[in-house]
């Protein structure tokens, strides 16, 4: 007799009756409804460091989400005011003024509402969230002038109050700029042992300092060699704004009509090789600046101010304005230049000029007018300016005066002793503070210099020389309330804010 086979084997009834479970299970979500949680799927600035560029951070959802609750529930500490601007999942959060350097901040998000509960009758709200981000320290840059830091590159964090040398003491430090990310300096600097003040070569130093959240600091203090002096004096530079570009006013040492622009690469090829720099063919100027967008330098040319292209052959200029002879400074964007008008009287028109072609008048002085810098967190102009005290002796005196682009508004914040002829001026990058020098020049310079004796840029040897910081508020608020410069326990000249 034969016997026959189940025709459900055990591994088949297991399969089974896994599959009604599962279904079972479905079908009792399905008549819950949807109860997934509304949750922050990512936030981007989440234990970030940033920088006055960054100016806005997206929040992602994992459903949608009632606006309205989102927004009244999103909070900032300490506050920074926004504008919001949605896209279904995606919130954007932008900025109305870069945050301020050197704080660490919280943001939460609780109580805000699922976009469909309340339509389904229920009251669902979102996974709290907290996240957190930091702004970079407040740090400054500067040319010593006591003891071990003479002459040299120093950096100090002003909100961890620590100080480092970056240049060693065989070179004296003549101008510097930062690159955009802070990590590294531009600097021009002549032996210690030489008072040839034409003699300088172009180095870059690193800060130690890293301007990307988890990227590690390179070591402070690494000083390479750029540009050097054999055959051409470098007489001034300039770093482009995104930090890839350097254009130099160069001499030829044995043919002084040899004179002129030229521009180089500002970090090597991939083989590690420096480029030689190229000439900039175009008639000879004077002071100059590379433009915002960096593909062309603004320079004081013949009767005017021209605008002419980064490449060989910069001949014809892309635009010229015969009515000005200098480009004080841009706007970030661009969009916005300050140029300095020289009058037959000798006196010196400061105008607001726009790329629609508006050419708007702020202030008129019989002195000069030494720098100006746009503030990205308003719509303010401050200028360090003098005026003429003395016709006889010729003694201007310096002051500096904030000027309301909108309203035409000047408001004056600081005046200045008229023996501070070479004070220099720099607004920080979240725009909430100005730093300036005070020089104290040699009273009975001898003849016969040291080699490593500092010097102005009208020569003066220096003795020594103060840092002052003053804290910033805008035009309206400044005119209620009396904001007083802090002394810096540092001796030096010529600061400057890292980005």
């Amino acid at each position: 007799m034969i016997k026959s086979k189940a025709f459900i084997q055990p591994l088949d009834r297991i399969a089974i009756a896994l599959m009604l479970l599962l279904s079972v299970l479905i079908g009792l979500i399905l008549l819950q409804g949807d109860v997934v949680t509304a949750r922050v799927r990512e936030f981007t600035w989440q234990n970030q460091q940033i920088g006055a560029e960054d100016n806005s951070f997206t929040f992602t959802f994992s459903r949608p989400m009632e606006i309205k609750s989102v927004e009244d529930n999103l909070k900032i500490e300490p506050p920074l005011a926004g504008k919001f601007s949605w896209a279904g999942r995606r919130m954007v959060y932008t900025l109305v003024t870069p945050a301020p350097y050197g704080t660490n901040y919280k943001v939460e998000l609780q109580g805000a509402k699922d976009k469909f509960a309340e339509q389904e009758g229920k009251n669902r709200l979102i996974q709290p969230f907290v996240g957190s981000f930091r702004t970079r320290d407040r740090v400054i840059l500067y040319i010593g002038t006591d003891q071990e830091e003479q002459g040299r590159l120093v950096l100090y964090n002003l909100t961890q109050e620590q100080k480092r040398i970056l240049t060693p003491k065989d070179l004296i430090v003549i101008d510097f700029e930062s690159f955009p990310d802070g990590e590294k300096i531009l600097f021009s600097a002549r032996a210690a042992n030489n008072q040839d003040l034409l003699s300088a070569q172009l180095y870059t130093v690193t800060t130690g300092v890293s301007g990307k959240s988890g990227k590690e600091a390179e070591a402070g203090g690494k000083v390479d060699l750029t540009l050097d002096s054999k055959d051409y004096q470098n007489l001034k530079f300039d770093l482009s704004p995104d930090g890839q570009t350097i254009v130099i006013q160069r001499g030829n040492k044995t043919n002084p009509g040899d004179f002129g622009l030229w521009f180089m690469p500002a970090t090597s090829d991939g083989s590690g090789e420096k480029t030689a720099p190229k000439r900039l063919k175009s008639q000879p100027g004077g002071d100059f600046m590379i433009t915002p967008d960096s593909k062309a330098v603004a320079v004081a040319q013949g009767q005017g101010a021209a605008i002419l292209p980064l490449q060989d052959d910069a001949s014809k200029p892309l635009d010229f304005l015969p009515q000005f002879g200098l480009v004080q400074a841009f706007s970030k964007d661009g969009s916005q230049a300050a140029m300095v008008k020289f009058n037959t009287d000798y006196t010196r028109d400061l105008f607001l000029v726009t790329n629609q072609g508006v050419q708007k008048q702020l202030l008129k002085t019989t002195g000069s007018i030494l720098s100006c810098q746009f503030d990205i967190a308003s719509p303010t102009l401050y200028c360090l300016l003098t005026q003429l005290v003395s016709k006889e002796q010729y003694i201007e005196q310096p002051y500096v005066v904030a000027i309301d682009l909108k309203t035409g508004q000047q408001k004056p914040l600081l005046v200045l002793p008229p023996a501070q002829r070479n004070v220099q001026m720099t607004l920080s990058a979240d725009g909430l503070g100005l730093l300036f020098d005070q020089v104290v020049p040699q009273t009975n310079p001898t003849a016969s210099l040291p080699a490593n004796t500092l010097k102005t840029d009208d020569g003066d040897a220096i003795a020594t020389s103060s840092l002052w910081l003053m804290p910033l508020l805008p035009i309206a608020d400044a005119a209620t309330v009396e904001i007083r410069p802090e002394k810096l326990p540092l001796a030096g000249f010529h600061p400057r804010w890292l980005p």
